[in-house]
């Protein structure tokens, strides 16, 4: 193989890799984004559960979400414009701030859960 070739050739694979860096950030950031959604859902419904504590926790755990989702889409936007190992860095930073909105979501999903159960604790029994 000439020079050229194995250049041409390594550079391609270059190529190959930041495109999958940015697509597996994009997978990321659109992951993170749903993951605030549901939790904001969480949030909304604990609220509407009436158990004020419950909703307050689930509200934070919706705007920390929100806020690793932002953090997601910021590091895609890096992992776009960026080459090799910052490539890398950027769509592992988007990943993990997909991790902290799933589980971010989870925590509002377990206030919300909480809220509907003190609420179906504090009825009153209807009598037939």
């Amino acid at each position: 193989m000439s020079m050229n070739k194995a250049l041409l050739a390594l550079a391609m694979g270059l190529a190959l890799a930041a495109c999958s860096n940015q697509k597996q950030a994009e997978e990321s950031a659109a992951d993170a984004a749903n993951a605030a959604t549901e939790a904001q859902q969480a949030a909304d419904t604990a609220a509407a559960a009436g158990d004020q504590m419950a909703a307050d926790a689930a509200q934070q755990s919706a705007d920390a979400a929100a806020t690793a989702a932002d953090a997601a889409a910021t590091s895609a936007d890096a992992a776009a414009g960026a080459a090799g190992s910052t490539a890398d860095a950027a769509a592992d930073t988007a990943n993990n701030a997909a991790d902290a909105a799933g589980q971010a979501a989870d925590a509002a999903k377990d206030a919300a859960a909480g809220a509907a159960d003190a609420a179906t604790e504090t009825k009153p029994e209807e009598k037939k």
